[in-house]
């Protein structure tokens, strides 16, 4: 009785303190937002950069919501059988369903590794279920218009990202197809479900809270980054790599992977960073669902270290020869 009553208290602890958080958060800036305001008005500099924080959340916010819901609506009433039983048993063939399949089931590359490694236990291919976990996050429709709003009168580039990140999922996919091992796949999917007993919209409002409040922060560090690059980095810098586009699409790659952005959200940041060609900026958008230190680390309790070992760097080269060849088919050298 008492190991059960310490573990309901620790259950109530974790439950509440998340959104104990961030209504405390939301709750200061309304009573302190005036002097906020003030002090940063003070500043030019900090005026710079609070203009391009708000600008990015505020842009982003809506398509971030809009996936939370979709996933938590996934995660509720889409099971991960329905994708079984249309992947083929060709390893081939099923890799371009799969990837293509990522059209269908929008969310975030949060929610795409558990649903990644649910699919193998279920016995869809290996490399097909890898396609699909590359392809999800980043071909969705949300993500799509998302890109399409934070470049407004560049429709290229969502084609040009769509392509990109197709081609890295096909091709990861194809690759281990041929070279791939089983063994190298340690780790055992975890039962996190929710309990039997809860009901379905339960499970949906669960999900949908955890997953806004997880990619919430993420979108808050990524445009809190964007804004102290434009602060801390002169803007010679940013002209620079301008004109250095093998550099500037290898910053741009490397920063994707630190900065682990949502996929709903990071056209925003890219978009962000007009100093630079479009081609680096789509390097950074295709690069980032596939590979970063948040995915490293989701993958490799779902996949084990040696899996992300092996796939992550791979998936990095991948998709920076994926996006740079698409790009400059697609979007040119600008």
């Amino acid at each position: 009785m008492l190991d059960a009553k310490t573990d309901g208290r620790r259950r109530t602890r974790l439950a509440v303190s998340s959104m104990h958080v961030f209504a405390t958060l939301l709750l200061l800036g309304i009573v302190f937002g005036a002097d906020i305001s003030r002090w940063v008005d003070s500043s030019p500099a900090l005026q710079t950069g609070a203009t391009v924080f708000t600008g990015i959340f505020v842009q982003a916010t809506p398509f971030l919501v809009l996936g939370v819901l979709v996933s938590g609506g996934i995660a509720a009433f889409v099971s991960p059988g329905v994708l079984q039983k249309v992947v083929p048993n060709n390893a081939t063939v099923a890799v371009g369903v799969s990837g293509l399949a990522g059209m269908a089931l929008p969310g975030c590359e949060c929610g795409a590794v558990p649903v990644s490694r649910r699919l193998m236990d279920q016995g869809v291919p290996t490399s097909a279920a890898l396609a699909f976990l590359l392809s999800a996050p980043a071909i969705n429709p949300v993500v799509l218009v998302s890109t399409a709003v934070a470049f407004p009168g560049e429709p290229t580039m969502v084609l040009a990202r769509f392509l990109g990140s197709l081609a890295t999922a096909l091709v990861m996919g194809w690759l281990w197809t041929r070279f791939g091992k089983a063994e190298w796949i340690t780790a055992r999917l975890a039962d996190r479900g929710h309990d039997h007993h809860s009901s379905r919209w339960e499970t949906f409002r669960e999900s949908a809270r955890a997953d806004l409040l997880q990619a919430g922060a993420f979108l808050v560090f990524g445009a809190a980054a964007a804004a102290l690059l434009h602060l801390v980095i002169p803007n010679w810098v940013f002209t620079h790599l301008a004109g250095q586009l093998m550099l500037s699409i290898l910053v741009m790659a490397v920063l994707a992977v630190i900065l682990a952005l949502c996929s709903e959200a990071d056209a925003f940041v890219a978009a962000s960073m007009s100093m630079l060609p479009l081609l680096p900026r789509l390097v950074f958008l295709v690069v980032g669902p596939a590979v970063d230190l948040k995915l490293m680390a989701m993958q490799a309790g779902s996949f084990g270290r040696g899996f992300v070992a092996r796939f992550a760097p791979l998936t990095f080269v991948v998709a920076i020869v994926c996006a740079s060849v698409c790009g400059y088919f697609v979007v040119g050298l600008r």
